[in-house]
């Protein structure tokens, strides 16, 4: 007997990382090996010396092939053993592993649009739908567009094991979301990548295109975000610990160390409208949908709970935004004493 393994992994296209895969035949009950490709075709290597490395760090069942057939997430090494230099997860590895002790949770949610050709699916050709307003969690196909690649997408999420926590449409026609979380920074971005690899292909099965653009739809329709949701142990305790987390992410150069790794086109979707705050102003508030970061008001009624940073775009790194998220607020936090 054998079984299909999924090879996936992160490519080296700028500004924006595209998901690469392939398929491997492995004997039933074999472990996912270390494997290789082509690195000159992704954009990380050159033609002259082009072997890359496959290491399998996440393995799940593959929901589309079903039976016993894997995905395999992978990062991406030089022929030495190296990280290339496109392993962001490499980069995210020691900063987790030394502020572990602070038990930090994230719940993403991933914001994402359907295209039909070149129309985001819902607007008319030669046209524009009706203003936003009636399709956030809408009902209806007057306003729902897409809800049956939504829905099976949800269910192949749950049936690899996905830490998918909801769906709902968006303010857009044609835009969604799903929620990744909780989970510690290497897992929530784990299980998100996966998970955007199985809204590709289950959108690539009804001839529609998933996309991750910020800005889908230039004009008055809101951009398309990751909202990062964060937390430690000790925000989860207090609230001192939250202020504490908030007033870290505004200090000296750390609104724009992270607004300018925080996905490609920030600026359009960043403009203090839609829901957004300026990308270059940093401020924080309770319940306020405006700020850079929301304290939700139920935080500030029990006096704990956690924060969310709603500047990331849909197009983010996941293993990028964690690891600043954690390095800086966990220092604030371990510098301050409340650990």
């Amino acid at each position: 007997m054998s079984y299909k393994a999924e090879y996936i992994w992160i490519d080296g296209t700028e500004p924006t990382a595209l998901l690469r895969s392939k398929t491997k035949i492995l004997a039933d009950g074999a472990e996912p090996p270390v494997w290789g490709f082509d690195g000159s075709s992704t954009n990380q290597a050159e033609g002259h010396s082009s072997d890359r490395v496959l290491r399998p760090v996440f393995t799940c069942p593959d929901p589309i092939r079903g039976g016993e057939h894997k995905l395999v997430l992978c990062e991406v090494e030089e022929i030495d053993g190296e990280p290339h230099a496109s392993n962001t997860r490499a980069l995210l590895r020691p900063i987790a592993e030394q502020f572990a002790a602070q038990e930090s949770w994230f719940g993403i949610e991933q914001e994402y649009t359907f295209f039909k050709g070149s129309r985001p699916l819902g607007f008319p050709e030669g046209g524009f739908p009706a203003p936003q307003g009636h399709y956030y969690c809408g009902v209806g196909a007057e306003a729902v567009f897409g809800r049956e690649i939504v829905e099976l997408h949800l269910d192949r999420c749950l049936a690899a094991g996905l830490k998918i926590s909801g769906i709902n449409a968006e303010v857009m026609p044609g835009q969604w979301e799903f929620q990744v979380g909780p989970a510690g920074p290497i897992e929530v971005a784990d299980h998100l990548w996966i998970a955007r690899y199985l809204l590709y292909r289950t959108a690539e099965e009804h001839g529609v295109e998933a996309t991750l653009d910020a800005k889908p739809a230039r004009g008055d329709w809101n951009g398309a975000g990751a909202h990062t949701n964060f937390s430690t142990k000790a925000m989860r305790e207090g609230y001192e610990a939250i202020i504490t987390a908030c007033e870290s992410l505004g200090e000296g150069d750390k609104p724009m160390e992270h607004v300018s790794q925080y996905g490609a086109d920030i600026e359009s979707r960043l403009t203090g409208h839609h829901e957004t705050a300026p990308w270059n102003k940093y401020t924080y508030g309770v319940s306020n949908r405006g700020a850079s970061v929301r304290i939700p008001w139920q935080v500030e009624v029990d006096k704990k709970g956690y924060i969310e940073d709603r500047r990331p775009n849909a197009n983010i790194d996941p293993y990028v935004v964690t690891r600043l998220l954690v390095n800086t607020c966990c220092s604030a936090l371990e510098k301050a004493g409340q650990v």
